[in-house]
């Protein structure tokens, strides 16, 4: 027994069974799925469908995220102001809570009955059950990944750079543009392949807020919980589909943070 705790497999045990519960999941979708029909169900009309839109969606939500998070993600590395720590509370919050949760509240929030419903319709907006709710939930899940990632981003810059930029006669527009976005380059690209990543596998919150409609708010992981009922085999393809897509884009990010990767 001291010879065990002693030794390198108390470590190497445990290690070997969290690897496991990771590993063999996957590689069963990958046993099971790959067969003389997989391509007949990748290229199926439904899956097709569904990755289109999902891909459509994504982006649109990616760039959004890129646009109006990248000077919130700014403000709050660089400003000093009353409630700052609640704010980042706040747009941390959708990270941790639970999809459902969130659909939720954007359905109460936005639906036709909902707080604001009545007003956006007196404007002839109608969000749930449309493509734009899917890109709002997506928003809403996805986009503090960015913010997050960009906000760390601007932190790490050195500050005697941004003084220095200053003293040149700067502006504030010039400092941002051309000192502060190369700087912060990395962070950003790798937060914003995050956020397209995280909606293109949005779920919960797209599913209560936009519903499943095929064609207009039936996104890729919709299209394998409905072929989960229907068709087994539609869903194992997209779901090998999500999860090479997954690894591609995690291993770009991984090598986009090296910093020796130039």
């Amino acid at each position: 027994m001291k010879n065990f705790l002693d030794s390198k497999w108390i470590f190497v045990i445990p290690s070997f069974v969290m690897l496991g519960l990771f590993l063999l999941p996957f590689l069963a979708i990958f046993v099971r799925s790959i067969n003389a029909e997989f391509f007949d169900f990748a290229f199926s009309s439904q899956a097709l469908s569904a990755l289109k839109l999902s891909l459509l969606t994504s982006t649109i939500t990616t760039v959004c995220a890129i646009l109006f998070g990248t000077p919130l993600a700014y403000l709050l590395a660089n400003w000093k102001f009353k409630f700052k720590s609640w704010i980042e509370l706040l747009i941390d919050l959708p990270i941790v809570l639970p999809p459902s949760v969130a659909g939720l509240a954007l359905l109460i929030a936005f639906g036709r009955r909902g707080l604001f419903g009545s007003t956006l319709n007196a404007l002839g907006i109608s969000l749930p059950f449309t493509t734009a709710a899917v890109i709002l939930a997506q928003m809403f899940v996805a986009a503090p990944l960015y913010i997050r990632s960009a906000r760390v981003g601007f932190l790490g810059i050195d500050k005697q750079l941004e003084e220095a930029a200053n003293v040149e006669g700067a502006n504030r527009w010039q400092l941002f543009r051309e000192v502060m976005l190369p700087l912060a380059g990395r962070a950003l690209f790798s937060g914003a392949i995050l956020t397209w990543t995280r909606a293109l596998g949005e779920f919960g919150a797209t599913i209560l807020f936009a519903g499943n409609l095929e064609g207009v708010t039936q996104t890729m992981p919709m299209a394998i919980y409905l072929g989960f009922e229907r068709n087994l085999g539609v869903a194992l393809a997209l779901s090998v589909v999500l999860v090479v897509v997954s690894i591609f884009l995690l291993a770009l990010t991984r090598w986009v943070e090296k910093p020796d990767h130039d």
